[in-house]
């Protein structure tokens, strides 16, 4: 319901995750391992498996589905992305909770008072009021809309502006309260700031080039071995980016061409280079722009972030690559 990665993971979740955290006592410092090192790593990789399950998971996947469509032709919309990603998001979900679960061993594993905090909280709150309501009905509205976008052919832009209006013209918002949003409009000065500098690097020609010598890696190679191969530079790379969108724009169209005169099948390539955009971001505590809320919240060492990460990684790829490819195959998509 929250097309926005910073808004869903840093605006909302991080508050409750933190909160829940120290009302069980786990603070950065000597309590860290009491249950916040578990929930900050937790949320944060669930998360990044949610922006590659929804095209709405994070601002670059609109601009993967126009790369797709600029060089393949195939049409990623709102659904198509969504089912080619809910069975292996369904299963790799609680893979990585579970491995986060392990490493972190929380000593805190059962929150009864979670959940009569939050009844209490929400007795205190009282009914809906109309405004909520208002609200609710607006990003319900959204929602369909985004999802039967083949049909009605409105973007996902023009929709999201849409549900803004409707929320100011019925006093939900005022403009004073989005001018207010300080973290929105500094988003939007640093995508542009990313923007042009991954523009440049692909402008150069640097990143055509990293993609062709990758090519020569697989020459002669079946495309079932070459994909691997691609797609796994193509992935670990992100190590050098700060960023999914500035990633995407420098390296998605190269490796995608390459991918496909690999001789992978182009919904194949397209769907395996769009996931794995996104599950990079597990790797550092800077690969997308919630990443540095949840590391910053200091209930973990830069080491156990990235072994996290990394772990995570090989469960993420493995699950996308067996079991993505045989869902795609039964759904006759390649």
């Amino acid at each position: 319901m929250i097309p926005s990665n910073s808004a869903r993971a840093g605006g909302i979740l991080f508050p409750i995750a933190r909160s829940v955290a120290e009302a069980f006592g786990s603070t950065p410092g000597p309590t860290r391992r009491r249950l916040g090192s578990f929930l900050m790593t937790a949320v944060y990789q669930a998360d990044v498996v949610a922006c590659a399950i929804f095209l709405t998971g994070q601002a670059s996947n609109p601009i993967i589905a126009k790369f797709v469509r600029d060089v393949t032709g195939i049409e990623l919309t709102y659904s198509r992305w969504l089912i080619g990603a809910i069975v292996p998001g369904i299963v790799a979900l609680p893979l990585v909770v579970y491995l986060i679960y392990r490493f972190t061993r929380p000593e805190v594993v059962e929150t009864p008072e979670a959940v009569t905090m939050a009844r209490e909280a929400l007795h205190q709150m009282g009914p809906m009021s109309l405004q909520e309501r208002v609200t609710f009905g607006v990003f319900g509205m959204i929602i369909i809309l985004w999802m039967t976008g083949p049909w009605h052919q409105i973007s996902a832009p023009v929709v999201a502006l849409a549900g803004v209006s409707l929320l100011i013209l019925a006093q939900v918002l005022t403009w004073d309260e989005i001018l207010g949003e300080r973290a929105a409009w500094d988003v939007f000065v640093w995508y542009g700031g990313i923007f042009g500098m991954a523009g440049a690097l692909g402008d150069s020609g640097v990143t055509k080039a990293f993609a062709e010598w990758s090519a020569t890696l697989t020459v002669g190679w079946s495309w079932t071995i070459a994909l691997p191969i691609l797609f796994l530079i193509y992935f670990y790379s992100h190590y050098a980016f700060a960023s999914i969108t500035a990633h995407v724009t420098a390296m998605f169209i190269p490796f995608l061409t390459v991918v496909i005169a690999a001789g992978a099948p182009p919904v194949v390539a397209a769907l395996t280079l769009a996931y794995g955009s996104n599950l990079a971001a597990a790797l550092t505590h800077y690969g997308t722009t919630t990443a540095p809320i949840y590391f910053g919240a200091r209930y973990n060492t830069q080491r156990e972030w990235w072994t996290i990460g990394f772990t995570a990684s090989l469960v993420t790829c493995t699950v996308w690559g067996v079991l993505g490819l045989a869902w795609w195959k039964l759904l006759g998509w390649w």
